[in-house]
């Protein structure tokens, strides 16, 4: 690798930051879900660039508009970035470009040429102030305020129909809609059919859906039980928490990909290193014929549950389960 694209190491302050910064670009509808993790990183970062934001959003260094060039100085000199000082067209058309369309970002000179060197860009007013906000009560009135003159970029790049939804009733009673889809309609089972039968007045934390992965989490009782940052890409589908044994469920819904795999475990081992409940990984399927095809990928200690099935769980034992039944 040429030594001016080496990727240096980014400090935790740094890496939370990001992580921050794209949950905020997702919740204004830039479809974060669709990019590579690269993508995302330097996007968040670009826009981080143009409200001089070194350590949080309630920051507020810049003011000035900055050129593609000049963001490329900040990000080498205070994000830990080595690109290219002459990559300066790709802030324009990949970096900047999502944040632009949904007016994030307004640019200073709108109607300048594409190659005018003098044009630069800025943050919206109304997006650094729902940046600030990020994390606290205010939040999502600071949300719905910058949506309420600025549509979500998702709604305006595609254009959505009032397609039917798949209702959801959550054990507290909540209702959710997924969208249409063989892997949300195993969520669906999961939620209304294996955690009644496996566990006891279970919590719905978190529910991802295909279109939309934050649909549904409770961020509070996940900190409380000291669970990673949401904003994390390593989120299984659905999350619940049952307070009577203090088990937490991590449970993947798999249709196409991703089951609890050797390697998928120990990421999330790692990422549940200082979560206070005892941790039970669950692949879930909808048929046994799509159990069978994953079959040589799934992890010991680890459940797997099909859906056709409900009834009955396979274990990948470790140490437990070993031993005779009890006659009836």
């Amino acid at each position: 690798m040429p030594k001016s694209q080496e990727k240096k190491s980014k400090s935790k302050t740094l890496l939370s930051l990001i992580n921050t910064t794209c949950e905020i670009l997702s919740g204004i509808g830039i479809p974060m879900s669709e990019l590579s993790g690269r993508r995302k990183e330097l996007m968040a970062l670009s826009v981080m660039a143009l409200g001089g934001i070194r350590k949080s959003w309630t920051e507020n260094n810049q003011i000035m508009p900055l050129r593609s060039r000049d963001i490329i100085e900040f990000l080498q000199n205070h994000y830990s970035e080595s690109i290219s000082s002459g990559s300066y067209d790709d802030i324009r058309r990949k970096h900047l470009k999502f944040p632009v369309l949904s007016n994030a970002v307004i640019r200073s000179k709108p109607n300048a040429a594409t190659n005018d060197g003098t044009r630069g860009y800025l943050l919206n007013p109304e997006f650094k102030v729902l940046a600030a906000s990020f994390g606290t009560l205010e939040w999502e009135k600071k949300l719905k305020t910058f949506l309420s003159t600025n549509d979500r970029l998702d709604k305006k790049l595609y254009r959505e129909r009032n397609l039917p939804k798949i209702p959801v009733a959550l054990p507290d009673g909540l209702q959710v809609e997924l969208s249409q889809g063989k892997h949300n309609e195993l969520q669906k089972a999961i939620i209304e059919e294996f955690l009644p039968r496996f566990t006891s007045e279970p919590e719905v934390l978190y529910v991802g859906d295909t279109s939309n992965k934050g649909l549904h989490k409770n961020e509070k009782r996940l900190s409380q039980i000291g669970f990673f940052e949401l904003s994390h890409e390593e989120l299984p589908d659905v999350i619940a928490y049952m307070p009577i044994k203090n088990w937490l469920f991590l449970i993947e819904a798999v249709h196409s990909t991703g089951p609890m795999s050797e390697e998928r475990l120990l990421q999330l081992k790692k990422l549940t290193a200082a979560c206070a409940a005892e941790v039970v990984y669950v692949t879930a399927f909808l048929t046994k014929k799509d159990f069978q095809k994953w079959s040589g990928q799934i992890g010991w200690e680890t459940e797997v549950w099909i859906a056709e099935r409900p009834d009955h769980m396979i274990h990948y034992n470790g140490e437990k389960f070993l031993g005779p039944y009890k006659k009836k």
